[in-house]
């Protein structure tokens, strides 16, 4: 029985649900997810490992058409993984899609040139499939999605259920080499386990504050130091913000809001440390962060 191994690239639109697909896949949480665009900020790695095959899953920040240094580090992020991947799928939401046509498909077009310039196998996964009632509102979907993109196989799946994700899989491994894995059945991801955590620490911040204020964030882990005997880890963050007034707000009342994030942000790091952690988070004002290449190389962002 022969065995694939090989790299997809994750790529789309913000909030198209990549890296809710990716961790459907891989069969755990790998990438923070939420409600709001644009979460994604790095290149993330997931692996599926199988009898069969191994794949590495790439999952890529949003592509967009937003200015600013940080948003080109993004997008240099997405368009680094075509050239790597042995096949691109493009995530579109499809739900979206059917109901602003127009605006979905000025979404894709800074996608369009560079998928096609990639020179790699195409699929496309029109997601969100199951917050459509009437699936017949998908056909014309798909009729301007063939248009766009001719030679690519087109699949309706619904990442948050998993239904279609198999069908994806299975296309997405014929593309793949024959080839031994690459690396231990146990790994899921090649992010180190501090670029989790501070991962972690962002994703509550973009569930509990409002508006644009997560966009304004950035976290850094600053020390880490593990107990092995007690099955303790001492975790330090700073939670950097472009704003007096944003930093405020994080705070919140009396330390309020912090401390919900610092303590969401703690559960979790125990589940995926599997022990006890002792996280403590700072907030520093750090103006202008989103146009400083140095300090934006300097905490990981893009990579």
């Amino acid at each position: 029985m022969s065995h694939r191994f090989g790299f997809a690239a994750l790529v789309g639109p913000p909030n198209a649900g990549k890296s809710t697909l990716m961790n459907h896949l891989v069969g755990q949480k790998v990438a923070i997810v939420s409600p709001k665009p644009q979460t994604t900020r790095n290149r993330i790695s997931g692996i599926l490992t199988r009898e069969d095959c191994q794949v590495v899953f790439l999952d890529t920040p949003g592509v967009h058409q937003h200015r600013g240094r940080m948003n080109r580090f993004l997008m240099e992020a997405a368009y680094g993984a075509l050239g790597s991947a042995d096949v691109v799928t493009v995530m579109v939401d499809g739900a979206a899609m059917a109901k602003n046509p127009d605006r979905a498909l000025s979404e894709l077009s800074p996608l369009v040139k560079a998928v096609s310039r990639c020179g790699r196998p195409v699929l496309v996964g029109v997601n969100k499939a199951d917050l459509l009632k009437e699936k017949a509102r998908l056909l014309p979907v798909i009729e301007e999605l063939a248009k766009i993109w001719p030679e690519a196989e087109l699949l309706p799946l619904s990442a948050l259920t998993g239904d279609g994700a198999d069908q994806l899989l299975s296309r997405i491994l014929t593309f793949l080499p024959e080839a031994p894995a690459m690396f231990p059945e146990d790994q899921v991801s090649t992010v180190p386990l501090r670029f989790m955590a501070a991962e972690i620490v962002r994703e509550k911040l973009f569930l509990t504050l409002s508006q644009e204020l997560p966009y304004s964030t950035a976290v850094e882990i600053e020390s880490w130091e593990e107990e092995t005997e007690r099955g303790l880890t001492h975790v330090a963050a700073v939670i950097y913000t472009a704003k007096d007034s944003h930093k405020a707000m994080i705070i919140g009342k009396g330390g309020a809001m912090l401390k919900k994030v610092g303590t969401m942000a703690r559960l979790e790091m125990e589940e995926l440390l599997e022990g006890q952690v002792d996280l403590k988070l700072w907030v520093k004002v750090r103006a202008g962060w989103t146009e400083d290449s140095g300090f934006m190389r300097s905490i990981g962002l893009g990579e």
